[in-house]
């Protein structure tokens, strides 16, 4: 038994009984100064509200992302203090059942150390209410981890993602090489005559082995997870809106475990102040 669950004994023994506290805590097996012990410790109350609304606003986020978020706010708290709360508050996130994944080498890439050095694409579909099925083209920096572009849409074509690769480079500036998967749309005629024209290097991942784009996989992961399984598209236009407003909070609010708790945004600022001081990125 817990020492509350023995103190909850005593307690009725003395009250139903009416047996001495001595002879109660020696029944029970509990020290009487244990019994008798008063924890000067607060309720933590304002703590407590706080990590509730964060944890509604981002339903989620484990323990540790809450954590940054409070910090940011100014709040200094332990993170095993944080967790105890957690854990009092029920507010542990529920684990979904994942798909079955290819077998392979799970060796991790490894990270390019300057922005625009590899960028990574990707394909998510989802549906809408009235039962249509739509698709999202994933666009992320393996550096910075930013979330270069969610193109939302019905059909997207091998010229309709060089198109949108065009309309990010005219904002940002070419990567040296892009890796994605087989799929038709990025072994099209239009890909190939785009990386050609435009110097950079493709590569394409082993059929099979999603493991091998891994950083746009992760971020796959968090947009299924925290954007397209919490809310239900009446429309397309509904769908792009709720979509980039999700990008935009994962690029400029959302804490990256993988870069020290910073959003994508700050880390990519960050390292630009660096290669200013110092002639290169760090």
């Amino acid at each position: 038994l817990t020492p509350g669950a023995r103190r909850t004994a005593v307690s009725w023994a003395i009250e139903e009984k009416g047996y001495s506290q001595r002879r109660a805590c020696g029944l029970i097996g509990l020290e009487p100064k244990t019994y008798r012990y008063a924890s000067t410790r607060g309720d933590d109350a304002a703590v407590r509200v706080r990590l509730r609304g964060l944890a509604g606003e981002r339903r989620r986020f484990g323990y540790r992302r809450l954590l940054i978020l409070l910090r940011r706010e100014g709040l200094t708290l332990n993170h095993k203090k944080l967790f105890r709360l957690y854990r009092e508050e029920r507010l542990s996130v529920r684990r979904r059942g994942g798909r079955k994944r290819a077998l392979g080498t799970r060796a991790p890439a490894a990270a390019p150390q300057e922005p625009n050095q590899r960028w990574s694409l990707d394909f998510v579909s989802d549906t809408l209410d009235d039962g249509r099925r739509f698709r999202i083209l994933v666009v992320v920096d393996d550096c910075t981890r930013e979330c270069l572009a969610l193109v939302v849409d019905t059909s997207l074509s091998g010229q309709r993602v060089a198109r949108e690769l065009d309309r990010i480079i005219a904002g940002r500036g070419k990567p040296l090489m892009i890796v994605s998967d087989n799929g038709t749309e990025l072994t099209s005629h239009a890909i190939l005559r785009w990386q050609e024209e435009r110097t950079v290097e493709w590569h394409y991942i082993a059929p099979g082995k999603p493991q091998q784009n891994g950083f746009v996989e992760s971020l796959n992961g968090r947009l299924r997870d925290e954007c397209l399984n919490e809310h239900l598209f009446r429309s397309l236009p509904a769908a792009r809106t709720i979509i980039e407003a999700w990008r935009v909070d994962y690029n400029t609010c959302r804490p990256h475990t993988s870069l020290g708790g910073l959003t994508p945004n700050a880390f990519a600022t960050r390292s630009k102040q660096d290669q200013n001081q110092n002639g290169l990125w760090l």
